[in-house]
């Protein structure tokens, strides 16, 4: 596949390459490989799934980070 997909994260749009993986945008947009969960269009994604899902066009992707705190 060639060309971008719009999708939507974390309420903002971009643009990404056709074919992108959950695994390759999380990679992106977080640069972190732990503490991370991921809903597309509204249902959780797992972990070991996310290399094999190709974004769409107009996804709606939520990325939640972990935080620590004291």
């Amino acid at each position: 596949m060639t060309g971008t997909v719009s999708v939507n994260v974390n309420g903002e749009q971009r643009d990404v390459l056709a074919g992108t993986t959950v695994a390759e945008l999380v990679k992106s947009v977080t640069g972190q490989d732990r503490g991370i969960a991921v809903a597309v269009n509204g249902e959780v994604m797992p972990r070991r799934e996310w290399p094999g899902i190709a974004l769409g066009d107009r996804d709606q992707v939520e990325v939640v980070t972990a935080v620590q705190g004291g």
